[in-house]
């Protein structure tokens, strides 16, 4: 995997404490699909301004003492599972995300968001 690789996310999220889920921005009250830790870190972190060296480089700072050996191949695993799955996107160059990405459900204002949403997908046909 090339690690000067972007990556963004690619899907609304919810953070409820530590709890990082997909949601469905039109329907919020149906069943999420929560993430496991590791997914929902880096779906936090995918903000299109960092690459995957920055991740592991980022990631590799939380640890008190020394992280574990396996750390980068755990990171490049779930990078990997996550961007072949469509939850993120990785691209060459920083990539700017629309605003209803740029944070948690909860702290959007859903009707800008939907409105977005709505334009973004005129905007693709």
């Amino acid at each position: 995997m090339d690690t000067k690789k972007y990556f963004y996310r690619n899907i609304i999220f919810s953070k409820q404490g530590q709890t990082i889920s997909a949601i469905d921005i039109h329907n919020p009250n149906k069943a999420r699909e929560e993430f496991d830790p590791w997914f929902g870190i880096v779906l936090q972190l995918a903000d299109g301004q960092h690459n995957i060296d920055q991740l592991i480089q980022f990631m590799t700072t939380q640890y008190k003492g020394a992280p574990p050996h396996n750390l980068a191949e755990t990171i490049l695993s779930v990078v990997q599972r996550m961007a072949d799955s469509r939850l993120i996107v990785l691209t060459e160059e920083p990539t700017e995300l629309p605003y209803y990405l740029t944070m948690p459900y909860e702290l959007l204002d859903i009707e800008r968001a939907k409105k977005e949403i709505a334009a973004d997908r005129v905007n693709l046909n």
